[in-house]
């Protein structure tokens, strides 16, 4: 699937790694319409960028539907936008629940579900679904997190099966712990152990790759870390251990207590 020229809708434009993404394929010559919550963060992106700007609430499902309806011309989705969800669950409210598994989680299937059809007819197109290595491998204090990202991995393995030979690519890309963008950069958390970190250029990149390559997994983080998040896959119970020893719920805890002082 190539970029240049190609219709792309970008979800959470306004938050993390999403304006180094917008500001990405823009230079790669893509017609980029974004989208997000926020009236005037989303503008000032918009006018920055020459690009086309829908206001929607990801969290409402009929926001959700009108925003599909609202770009039948896409040949691109890429799915980023993301609420951070960490804490104790028994801190949430089953309101702030609902939100956190409606933004992400339902609302990439259903834009999958609402864009594809007219990609499949094109026989051309593409779904990128941004995830997190939180999807692979589960974290102390972050359940709800990581049920969505888990959830959102086996959506994108599943999707990309049912539309094998349509013409149309589905890819998940996973970052780790990404500096300078997202909740690391925005809790000023310390990443546990001195684990390394990726700069938001290269997700960007790696979105792109996956795209134009239709890869299927993207991982975006130190060769280590890609190492360990393996491990984890198979042995849960020695990935608990392994983060306890490696300061996992200190930056855990970190995180929790910023975005609190923040709602």
């Amino acid at each position: 699937m190539r970029i240049t020229g190609s219709t792309v809708l970008l979800t959470g434009v306004t938050g993390g790694i999403g304006l180094t993404l917008a500001r990405t394929l823009v230079a790669k010559g893509a017609r980029l319409v974004v989208t997000g919550r926020r009236e005037d963060a989303l503008k000032a992106v918009a006018d920055e960028l020459g690009a086309r700007a829908v206001l929607a609430d990801l969290a409402d499902a009929a926001d959700v539907e009108r925003l599909a309806a609202q770009c039948p011309e896409t040949d691109v989705l890429i799915a980023n936008a993301a609420l951070p969800s960490s804490g104790d669950l028994l801190d949430y409210t089953p309101e702030q629940i609902d939100r956190a598994l409606a933004v992400n989680l339902r609302a990439p299937v259903m834009l999958a579900r609402l864009l594809a059809p007219r990609m499949v007819g094109a026989g051309r197109g593409h779904i990128a679904l941004i995830g997190s290595i939180s999807g692979k491998a589960a974290t102390k204090s972050s359940s709800l997190y990581d049920a969505t990202k888990f959830g959102l991995r086996g959506f994108a393995l599943a999707f990309r099966q049912d539309l094998r030979g349509t013409g149309v690519g589905v890819s998940l890309i996973q970052p780790g712990f990404v500096r300078d963008a997202g909740m690391h950069a925005a809790t000023g958390a310390r990443t546990p152990g001195g684990a390394r970190t990726s700069s938001p250029d290269q997700v960007a990149r790696g979105v792109i790759r996956a795209i134009e390559r239709n890869r299927c997994e993207v991982n975006i983080a130190p060769a280590e870390m890609k190492v360990l998040i393996a491990i984890a896959g198979q042995f849960p119970a020695f990935s608990e251990w392994v983060q306890s020893r490696a300061g996992v719920d200190d930056t855990v805890r970190e995180i929790v207590e910023a975005q609190k002082k923040s709602r």
